[in-house]
C-alpha cells in the first residue's frame, strides 16, 4: 500500500463508487467527492498528493470547460499536487490542451484498472521525488522515500513496518546495492524510537585495528555503541567485525553495558541493534569465522532485501526516481527515459543492484544531449577490452578492475584489495568516490 492520499472529483455516484473501491487497497487515504464546488469542505486539501478531475460537471455543459477551470483553481491552492484528467474518448485532444495547463496525465472512460494505478503511480511517486529533491535543500534529514511496489519487495518492505514497533533486534540480509541502510531508516523512523538517534556504522569501511575503537570509544571519547544509548545502532558489513570483537559485542549486548577502551568504568547502555551483510552469515558459522551465538542474538527478525533483477517494474519506478532527482542536479528538466531504455533496464541483471542502477542513470543524464535517454545511451555491460580502438576512462576502467575484484573474492574487501594491489581503506574509499552519496 502507497502511503498517500487520493481525492476522486466526479459528479457521477458510479464512478467515484467504482473508483473508490479500486484505489482502497492501493493508498493509505481515499476521498470522493461529487461537487467540486464542495471543495472548501476538505479540511486537509493540503495533505492530498493526487486528484482524479473530471472534466465534466453540468449535464448541459460538455465543453470540458469546467474541468480545466478546477484544474486552474487546485492548481493554485495545492501547487505540488498532481492532476489526473478523466475524460471520455472524443476529449482527448481537450485532455492534451489540460496537460498543457498543468495536468500530469489523463485516462480514459471506460478506463482499464492496470493501466490506471500505472498512471496514478507514477504521477505519485514523481511528487515524491520533486518533494524529497526540495526538502533535502531545507533539511539533509529528510526521510528518503520509498520506491517499489514489486509483492516481493513490499513483502520485504511489510516486514520492516510490522516489527519496527517491537523493540527488537533486526538483521537485514541482501545483496550488495539493495538498499539494506535504506530499509534500517525506515525501521527506525516507524520505531518507537524515532525521536533518538540512529547511529551508522559500517565495518567495512573501518580499518582493522580501529574497530574497536570506533565500536566502544576510547578513554574520554565515545564509541557509537555509547552514542546510540536509547536510540538504534546500525552495523553493515557484520560479517567484517573480527572474531574477538564478535565475542564482546556479544557479552555488551547481553549486559546492557560497556566500557570504554582503556577505562575500567561500566556504562549502561539502552540500544536496539540493527545488522545487516551481503554475504551468508550461516555459512560463515560453519566456516568459524562468525559466532552462532551472536548470529541469534542479532537475528530475531531476519528480513531479505529481494535483488533488483526479481523487482520487475520497479526498476522503471526507480529509474524515474533517479531521472527527477538527476534532472534537477543537472539542470536538464527535459530529458525523459526512451521506451528502449526502459525495456534494456527491465532486462538487464543487475547486479550491482540499485547503487549500479543509480550510477548508470546519473552517468546517462551527464552526458546525455538529446531529449531521450535512450538503450545505447546506457553504460549496464562494462567493456573489458581496453585498446586504443576501444576507449574508456580511468575512472571506467578502475570501477571495472573493482567489481572484478569484488566478485572474484564474493565481495570480501580485504581479498579484493590485495589482489588489486591496495589497502583495504583505500578500495573502500575508491568505491565510496565511484558510487557517491550510496
Amino acid at each position: 500500500m502507497v502511503n498517500g492520499t487520493v481525492l476522486i472529483i466526479d459528479d457521477n455516484p458510479n464512478v467515484l463508487s467504482a473508483l473508490e473501491i479500486l484505489l482502497l487497497p492501493e493508498y493509505k487515504k481515499v476521498i470522493t467527492l461529487n461537487d467540486p464546488n464542495k471543495l472548501d469542505t476538505i479540511t486537509t486539501l493540503n495533505e492530498v498528493d493526487l486528484v482524479l478531475l473530471d472534466m465534466n460537471f453540468t449535464a448541459t455543459i460538455k465543453s470540458g470547460s469546467e474541468g480545466l477551470q478546477w484544474l486552474e483553481e487546485i492548481k493554485r491552492r495545492v501547487p505540488a499536487v498532481k492532476i489526473i484528467m478523466i475524460t471520455a474518448y472524443g476529449d482527448v485532444e481537450l485532455a492534451v490542451t489540460a496537460i498543457k495547463n498543468g495536468a500530469s496525465d489523463f485516462i480514459l472512460k471506460p478506463w482499464n484498472n492496470e493501466s490506471l494505478l500505472s498512471t496514478l503511480k507514477t504521477a505519485y511517486f514523481h511528487k515524491k521525488a520533486k518533494t524529497a529533491n526540495k526538502d533535502q535543500k531545507k533539511d539533509v534529514k529528510t526521510k528518503q522515500p520509498i520506491i517499489g511496489n514489486s509483492k516481493v519487495f513490499l513483502q520485504t518492505l511489510g516486514i520492516i513496518h510490522k516489527v519496527s514497533k517491537l523493540d527488537v533486534n533486526v538483521f537485514i540480509a541482501g545483496e550488495k546495492g539493495t538498499g539494506k541502510e535504506l530499509l534500517a531508516k525506515e525501521l527506525q523512523f516507524h520505531s518507537a524510537r524515532k525521536e533518538q538517534s540512529l547511529i551508522v556504522i559500517d565495518m567495512a569501511a573501518i580499518q582493522e585495528n580501529n574497530i574497536e575503537k570506533e565500536l566502544w570509544g576510547f578513554d574520554h571519547e565515545s564509541g557509537k555503541i555509547e552514542q546510540a544509548h536509547q536510540g538504534i545502532l546500525f552495523i553493515d558489513n557484520i560479517e567484517k567485525l573480527p572474531l574477538d570483537l564478535q565475542w564482546k559485542l556479544l557479552n555488551c549486548l547481553q549486559q546492557q553495558q560497556i566500557a570504554r577502551i582503556n577505562s575500567t568504568k561500566e556504562i549502561p547502555i539502552d540500544i536496539r541493534l540493527i545488522a545487516s551483510a551481503h554475504s551468508d552469515l550461516k555459512r560463515a558459522v560453519q566456516q568459524g569465522t562468525f559466532r552462532q551465538d551472536l548470529l541469534y542474538l542479532i537475528s530475531t527478525i531476519s528480513v531479505e532485501v529481494p535483488p533488483l533483477r526479481n523487482r520487475g517494474n520497479d526498476i522503471i519506478e526507480l529509474a524515474d526516481f533517479y531521472l527527477d532527482e538527476f534532472k534537477i542536479k543537472y539542470q536538464k528538466n527535459d530529458i525523459e527515459l526512451h521506451s528502449t531504455a526502459k525495456q534494456k533496464m527491465l532486462e538487464y541483471s543487475w547486479s550491482g543492484n540499485v547503487r549500479e542502477l543509480k550510477h548508470s542513470l546519473e552517468r546517462a543524464v551527464i552526458l546525455n544531449t538529446g531529449p531521450y535517454i535512450r538503450e545505447e545511451d546506457l553504460t549496464l555491460e562494462h567493456n573489458t577490452n581496453f585498446t586504443a580502438q576501444n576507449p574508456i576512462t580511468l575512472s571506467e576502467m578502475e570501477l571495472v578492475m573493482i567489481e572484478k575484484a569484488l566478485s572474484d573474492h564474493q565481495g570480501n574487501y580485504s581479498a579484493a584489495a590485495s589482489q588489486l594491489g591496495i589497502s583495504r581503506q583505500t578500495l573502500y574509499n575508491k568505491i565510496k568516490k565511484l558510487y557517491p552519496n550510496d
